[in-house]
């Protein structure tokens, strides 16, 4: 095979038809089958890229000699400029030659294939949502958001004569007082007629939440995103001239240095059978060093996979109980699709929690094979109160993570192949080690009733739940509507991520997740380079157009509450028009 040969889009949809992990990196086209089951970062990461160009991605994703190793898969090159298909785990529906050939015949000698623009209506997600009130719960692998023509179309925005859609963004200006619950009202300001379906209303609340955001953002046509593009790569290289990646390993020392006061002090209290003060530090101590497994997960300490991976093995699993494998799985999958209802796992916590409309017809999730999180009568009944439930939820989160950790590691999931293949026998040790440690030596030999082992147990958990906050306070206030593949890789990662203001001296108690729109941008810079990295980023944002969500926490806690009020209170009026259709008998519900 000549590995420098053009491959046309029809080529590579045809490729992609007949079930090859095709991916565009820097015009390469690559096939990477063979790598999927042994990637470090996981399958599924591979599958959501599957027919998109996935440079950006690449790139910050993946030091510069893996990305030099990957040339070994190129079977070709692209003639660009590159339109995204979408990817088949997102829906993508994808045609093989003879498919085309048995449906429309066979193309003559000079006559050349399809372009993928001319498949668009199949293969891309669009910005408007056409479903009837008939329409049933569709599995995960088929869109959703359908196109109806081979430019992406929205009611109402900029539609002329010719049939061609012209997006345009509104400039506001801004507040000079934050409102934390500007950007939701109006969300159920409208009213509900009664007779109107579940469906009908679930439509039109994710069709109100695409065109928010379609004001509110750059246009979505090829060169405006292309622009982004260019600009986003023009500052990631000047991210890695300027010595960013560069890790401050005293920042570390430092770091280490606080870690091992709380750990002191809580086996000097422990020692003293002053077990609540201990129980305080232990939680105190938990809290932060998991901020160091973040940045080992990340490989953003040395950059090394082995050394990164042990450190975060050894803090998340033998320090902390917690499978870093089970986080890297989830994790890297919620950063390449932030914010997706079907797709992104951080997300997906109906029947506790629900961030946005899309999950008020009950969807499949891709993450956990084709699991259905269904609205059924416990959502109905939970979700208006998810604002109050919130906090106390957060107080025991570090439960759930138990049983998510051991949950992984004992599914087929966890099996890596490969270079990773020795991440599983070591989590299972080191998670071993912690339930000796911590359930033998420490709650049954150095605690005497089972009174205070249950009050130490409830305090030094409970009060790690500022992490869980930090944790979902970034994502959870913002958007999860999807604008389609159209949308370039910063635009998505800035318009799903909101930064936390706080002043620097105050930078170790949230250990790097106060930058987050600035890490998902770059995701293995060192978290001590963050600050300094945001001023570029802001000045990007600046150029663009694309807005830079930052507000101090305080401010954000309040407009995650308002998020999940408002997402309550349309529940609350879904429920009451189906109360009121099963009265009447117009559903046919009698």
């Amino acid at each position: 095979m000549d590995r420098n040969q053009i491959l046309t889009p029809r080529a590579i949809e045809s490729l992609i038809a007949d079930g090859h992990y095709i991916v565009i990196n820097d015009g390469q086209v690559l096939r990477l089958d063979g790598w999927s089951e042994k990637h470090p970062g996981g399958k599924l990461a591979i599958r959501h890229m599957v027919g998109r160009d996935a440079t950006d991605e690449i790139n910050v994703y993946h030091s510069a000699k893996t990305i030099r190793l990957m040339a070994a898969f190129r079977i070709g090159r692209i003639q660009p400029p590159w339109t995204n298909f979408t990817p088949p785990i997102r829906g993508g529906v994808f045609r093989k030659y003879q498919d085309e050939e048995e449906s429309i015949g066979s193309p003559s000698d000079d006559e050349e294939p399809a372009l993928a623009s001319d498949a668009v209506s199949v293969n891309s997600s669009t910005t408007s949502l056409e479903l009837s009130a008939d329409d049933e719960l569709k599995p995960y692998n088929e869109p959703l958001i359908r196109s109806t023509s081979k430019t992406m179309e929205c009611d109402g925005y900029g539609s002329d004569n010719s049939g061609q859609t012209n997006y345009r963004r509104a400039y506001q200006a801004k507040a000079d007082v934050f409102d934390p619950y500007s950007e939701l009202k109006g969300l159920t300001d409208r009213a509900l007629p009664k007779d109107q379906t579940r469906d009908a209303f679930t439509a039109q609340t994710m069709q109100d939440e695409i065109n928010r955001d379609l004001e509110k953002y750059p246009s979505l046509d090829s060169a405006t995103q292309r622009n982004i593009t260019k600009k986003y790569q023009a500052l990631h290289q000047r991210v890695k001239d300027e010595g960013y990646y560069d890790c401050r390993y005293l920042e570390y020392g430092k770091e280490f240095v606080r870690y091992s006061l709380l750990f002191a002090v809580f086996l000097v209290s422990l020692r003293a059978e002053w077990y609540m003060t201990s129980a305080v530090f232990l939680a105190l101590f938990w809290q932060q060093i998991m901020f160091t497994a973040h940045d080992a997960g990340h490989r953003g300490i040395t950059h090394n996979f082995v050394v990164d991976t042990l450190v975060g093995l050894f803090i998340a699993d033998f320090c902390c109980g917690l499978s870093l494998g089970w986080w890297k799985s989830s994790h890297n999958v919620h950063h390449l699709v932030t914010n997706s209802p079907e797709h992104d796992p951080d997300i997906q916590n109906c029947p506790m929690f629900v961030t946005g409309p899309t999950f008020f017809k009950s969807i499949h999730s891709s993450y956990y094979d084709g699991f259905i999180f269904a609205w059924d009568a416990a959502a109905d009944f939970l979700i208006p109160y998810q604002q109050y439930t919130y906090y106390p939820t957060m107080f025991i989160a570090r439960f759930n993570l138990y049983l998510l950790s051991w949950g992984h590691l004992l599914s087929p999931r966890s099996q890596n192949l490969g270079s990773s293949s020795w991440t599983r026998p070591t989590e299972i040790g080191f998670m071993l080690c912690y339930w000796y440690f911590f359930g033998y030596l420490l709650l049954w030999c150095s605690i005497p009733t089972w009174k205070l082992r249950t009050a130490f147990v409830v305090v030094s958990h409970v009060l790690t739940f500022p992490l869980h906050v930090q944790i979902t306070l970034s994502h959870w206030a913002t958007s999860t509507a999807d604008l389609g593949d159209a949308e370039s890789f910063p635009q998505r990662q800035l318009r799903t991520t909101m930064d936390v203001d706080c002043p620097t001296w105050l930078d170790f108690i949230h250990g790097g997740l106060q930058f987050q729109a600035v890490h998902h941008l770059f995701p293995r810079v060192p978290r001590h380079n963050l600050r300094k990295l945001q001023t570029l980023v802001k000045q990007f944002c600046e150029e663009t157009g694309i807005e830079y969500n930052i507000l101090g926490f305080v401010d954000g806690n309040k407009k995650v509450l308002s998020r999940l009020g408002e997402v309550g209170k349309q529940v609350e009026m879904l429920v009451q028009c189906q109360k009121y259709m099963a009265a009447t008998g117009e559903s046919g519900l009698h």
